[in-house]
């Protein structure tokens, strides 16, 4: 299977089918209205607005599955975001990301590309000790750590990085402006 075989439900009903984004740089990230990383809003919209024009898509997933920060509706959530970000990007059902009911393009996305760490400084190391207290074998396992990990798909379907929360978002930008 290729990502353009996979359709991620939307707050309203139906499905985006990931078909429509063929030829396009996406980043793919699931999302957060009460966490530390919410802030990582601001440059996406940025780079949302910079790059969307060139091929740029962006698609938000809000989870609930760390620590519950994202308890709200999909109506608050769009609100939220809309109200204090002014976010433009398609924003997509509160949905997992790990587990049984996981969306099965994160089980695809995980596949692709496993967790390869936190980097360096001093938000790599809470993060590591956090989740040491959670899953022992956490540094062994593809699944998303936390809210705000992205995947960078290439034109041709490829998923070509994943960036973990604690990624400086110039770093990600860099990244997909090399794709576009």
């Amino acid at each position: 299977m290729s990502i353009y075989d996979y359709t991620v439900p939307m707050p309203k009903g139906g499905e985006l089918s990931l078909k429509d984004y063929e030829g396009k740089v996406i980043l793919i990230v699931n999302t957060a209205t009460g966490c530390g990383f919410t802030p990582h809003y601001k440059p996406l919209e940025a780079m949302y607005e910079k790059l969307h024009d060139k091929g740029l898509e962006i698609v938000d997933v809000p989870c609930n599955q760390f620590d519950g920060q994202t308890p709200g509706t999909d109506d608050e959530i769009h609100e939220f975001c809309q109200l204090k970000y002014n976010t433009q990007f398609p924003q997509m059902k509160k949905s997992d990301v790990n587990g049984e009911n996981a969306l099965p393009l994160y089980t695809y996305l995980k596949s692709q590309k496993g967790f390869e760490g936190f980097g360096h400084g001093p938000m790599a190391l809470a993060m590591g000790a956090m989740l040491k207290k959670i899953d022992k074998d956490y540094k062994n396992n593809p699944d998303i750590k936390w809210n705000f990990t992205k995947f960078v798909v290439n034109r041709s379907g490829e998923v070509v990085a994943r960036f973990e929360p604690t990624a400086d978002m110039k770093e990600v930008e860099r990244c997909v402006e090399s794709l576009i």
